[in-house]
C-alpha cells in the first residue's frame, strides 16, 4: 500500500474529449462500420446482437479481477452472480430477456413461482422432475435447504448477502450446518422438506421481496456429501449445464458441459457453447487490446473499457461497442467510527469540497462514465428521485469551497485534516477517482493518503470494521448495484445497522440509525410497490442528510462484444451486463 499523488487530470480530460467526440459520431449514425462485423453500435444495448441458436465452440471471457468466490453462498460480486448460473441453479431466477423485462421472476428448479400462504409468511415450491447433479443423482428439496443453511456458517464461508438469514432466522438462533447437531444437518426450522420434491419456507414476518432473495446464488442447492466448506469455492458441484474442469484463482477457469444436465428440465439456460473459459490478466490496457484483436469475447466484470481501448474501439470497431446503462452507483463510503468522520460536519466538508465533474471525468465523462449522482438510489429503483441536499447540480458538479471550509470549522478542523482512502488496485478507475478526490479535497486542507488493496481481499479489509478502525481507513472508493431491483435490494446491506458484519461487511460506514432501520421494516410490510418506493425515498433522503456515503456517478460504460459473440443483450436484472447464460459464439 502506498500514497499516491494526482497527476492525471489533464490527460484524463483530453482522452475523455476524444471518446465523447467518437461517441457523438456513433450515436448520430456518422462514421463507418466497415472495419467491424459486430452487429452495429449499441445493438446489444437496444436489443439482441447476433441472435442465434447455434451450439458449439468456446466462449472466452477475460477479466482483470478474480472472482470473490465460486461458492454460490459466498459470492457478492455482480459478475460472479451472472456467471454462476452456468453451474448453479435456483428455485426461482430472472427471465432471460433483454432490458427491464429481465426483472421478471420465473421458475427455474421449481415448477412454478411460490404458492404464498399465511398472510405472506409461507412460500411453497415443487421441484421439477429430472433435475440432476453432475453425477446424475437427483437434486432434492433437502439439497436446496442445505445449500441455504450454509449462509449461517459465516465463520467458515464468509461473504455473500444475508437477506435469507434475516428473513428466516432474524434472531440468529440456527448455528449453521457445520455446527448442526441433527443427524441430517437440516435443523433449520424455518425451512421444511416433507418430501424430496417439496420445500416450504416459513418467514418470521412477511417480506414482499422474498422471491427476489431466492433468485440469488445464495438460494442454490448444495449436495452435503460434496460440500468441502471453505474449499468449496475451488470446485463447486454443478447443478447447471456446465461443470468446473479446472480453476487456478487469479489465472484461469474452465467450464465444460455437464452431461447430466437436460435442457428439458431447464427453461432458462441456452447452454450454447461447448466450453466456457475465463482468463485473468492484471493489465486493463492489455485486456482491451486482446478483446479488439479477437482473442476473447467478453470482459467478464463489465466495468467498461479503459481510455485508450474506448478510443480505439469507437474509432475502428463501433459495431462491436455497446454504450451500456448500468444500475451501479459509484460512491465513497465515509466510516463513521473512524475519526474525524465520526463528526457529521467533517463528513459534509468532503461533500462540499469534492469536484464531482472531475470524478466523472476519471470514469470516462458523461457518456462513457455516466451522469453525476446526487443521492444513493439508482434510477432503476422505485423511490429514486433528484434529492440533492448539497446542491451538487446547482453548482454543476464543482466544489463549494466556502461551504466546505464552514463545515471544517464546525467540526473543529478549520485548517483541514489528514485521512486515508482505500481503492482497489484491480479497479484502476477507482484509484484514478481517488487521485481526483485527493486533488480537490487538498484545496481545502483535507490531505488524503491513498491506500490500494487487492480487490479479492476487500471482504477482510474494507469488509471488516475492526480492520478499518485499526488502520484508520476513513474513506472507501467503491461502487454498488442492486442485489435485486428494490430499495431493499440496493440499500439494505449498505445502511441497515442490523446488516453490519464483522467480516464480509458492506455497511462500511457502519450506519445504524433507528429511523432508517424502521424505514426498511415499514417498506417490507408494504405490498404496493409504489408505496414501498415512497418509504425508500424517505430512507434515502435520511442517508443523504447523514453524509455517510457520497455518490458521484450513475454509471454507464463502453462495453466490447466480439464479432463472433451471439445472443448478446443487456440485462437489467444483472445491472446492465450481458445475460451470460444466453451467450453463444459463431
Amino acid at each position: 500500500m502506498k500514497p499516491l499523488r494526482s497527476s492525471r487530470s489533464r490527460r484524463i480530460v483530453g482522452a475523455t474529449a476524444v471518446v465523447c467526440a467518437l461517441l457523438a459520431t456513433a450515436a448520430c449514425g456518422g462514421g463507418s462500420d466497415d472495419k467491424s462485423s459486430g452487429a452495429g453500435f449499441n445493438a446489444g444495448a437496444k436489443g439482441v446482437a447476433n441472435k442465434s441458436a447455434k451450439k458449439g465452440g468456446t466462449l472466452k471471457f477475460i477479466n482483470k479481477q478474480n472472482f470473490d468466490s465460486l461458492d454460490p453462498q459466498r459470492q457478492y460480486y455482480g459478475f460472479a452472480w451472472d456467471f454462476a448460473r452456468f453451474y448453479s441453479r435456483q428455485l426461482i431466477t430472472f427471465a432471460p430477456k433483454p432490458g427491464e423485462a429481465s426483472n421478471e421472476l420465473v421458475p427455474d428448479l421449481a415448477t412454478s413461482t411460490g404458492k404464498v400462504g399465511d398472510g405472506g409468511k409461507t412460500y411453497t415450491y415443487t421441484l421439477r422432475d429430472g433435475v440432476a447433479w453432475e453425477d446424475g443423482s437427483p437434486i432434492t428439496s433437502k439439497d436446496v435447504k442445505y445449500g441455504i443453511e450454509r449462509i449461517w456458517a459465516k465463520d467458515v464461508i464468509s461473504g455473500g448477502p444475508d437477506y435469507l438469514r434475516q428473513a428466516l432466522d432474524p434472531k440468529g438462533e440456527y448455528p449453521g450446518p457445520y455446527k448442526d447437531k441433527s443427524k441430517d444437518k437440516l435443523g433449520l426450522k424455518a425451512i421444511e422438506t416433507p418430501d424430496d420434491k417439496t420445500i416450504t419456507f416459513r418467514l418470521d414476518k412477511p417480506n414482499g421481496d422474498f422471491e427476489q432473495m431466492l433468485a440469488m446464488p445464495t438460494g442454490s442447492p448444495v449436495k452435503r456429501e460434496k460440500d468441502t466448506g471453505a474449499q468449496y469455492t475451488n470446485r463447486p458441484f454443478s447443478s447447471g449445464p456446465y461443470k468446473v474442469s479446472s480453476y487456478t484463482p487469479g489465472k484461469s477457469l474452465a467450464l465444460v458441459r455437464n452431461d447430466k444436465w437436460k435442457k428439458s428440465t431447464d427453461p432458462i439456460r441456452a447452454a450454447l457453447p461447448d466450453q466456457v473459459t475465463v482468463t485473468f490478466n492484471s493489465n486493463l490496457e492489455a485486456i482491451d487490446k486482446l478483446l479488439i484483436k479477437g482473442d476473447y469475447d467478453v470482459f467478464l466484470s463489465a466495468t467498461g473499457m479503459g481510455q485508450s481501448g474506448r478510443a480505439a474501439a469507437l474509432k475502428e470497431h463501433k459495431g462491436n461497442v455497446d454504450n451500456m446503462e448500468t444500475n451501479f452507483v459509484r460512491y465513497v463510503d465515509l466510516a463513521t467510527k473512524v475519526k474525524p468522520f465520526d463528526n457529521i460536519h467533517c463528513r459534509k466538508a468532503v461533500f462540499y469540497a469534492t469536484d464531482y465533474t472531475q470524478l466523472q471525468t476519471t470514469r470516462g465523462g458523461p457518456q462513457a462514465g455516466g451522469d453525476i449522482a446526487t443521492n444513493m438510489l439508482p434510477k432503476s429503483v422505485k423511490g429514486s428521485d433528484d434529492y440533492d441536499p448539497y446542491g451538487i447540480m446547482k453548482r454543476k458538479g464543482k466544489p463549494a469551497k466556502a461551504k466546505a471550509k464552514a463545515e471544517l470549522k464546525q467540526c473543529g478542523k478549520p485548517n483541514g485534516f489528514s485521512a486515508k482512502i482505500v481503492s482497489r488496485n484491480d479497479q484502476p478507475n477507482e484509484t484514478a477517482a481517488a487521485e481526483a478526490l485527493q486533488e480537490s479535497l487538498g484545496k481545502v486542507g483535507i490531505k488524503l493518503d491513498i491506500n490500494e488493496i487487492e480487490g479479492g481481499s476487500s471482504a477482510s479489509i474494507t469488509g471488516s470494521p475492526s480492520v478499518m478502525h485499526k488502520r484508520g481507513y476513513g474513506l472507501n472508493m467503491t461502487g454498488w448495484g442492486p442485489d435485486f431491483p428494490t430499495g431493499q435490494g440496493f440499500s439494505r446491506p449498505l445502511f441497515d445497522g442490523r446488516f453490519i458484519q464483522q467480516t464480509g461487511n458492506y455497511n462500511v460506514s457502519e450506519t445504524n440509525d433507528s429511523a432508517i432501520n424502521k424505514d426498511f421494516d415499514n417498506a417490507l410490510k408494504e405490498t404496493d410497490p409504489a408505496k414501498a418506493g415512497q418509504i425508500y425515498a424517505d430512507m434515502n433522503h435520511k442517508v443523504a442528510d447523514l453524509a455517510v456515503a457520497m455518490p458521484f456517478l450513475y454509471e454507464k460504460n463502453i462495453t466490447w462484444r466480439s464479432s463472433r459473440l451471439t445472443n448478446a443483450y443487456s440485462s437489467s436484472a444483472y445491472n446492465g451486463r450481458y445475460d451470460y447464460v444466453s451467450l453463444g459464439v459463431k
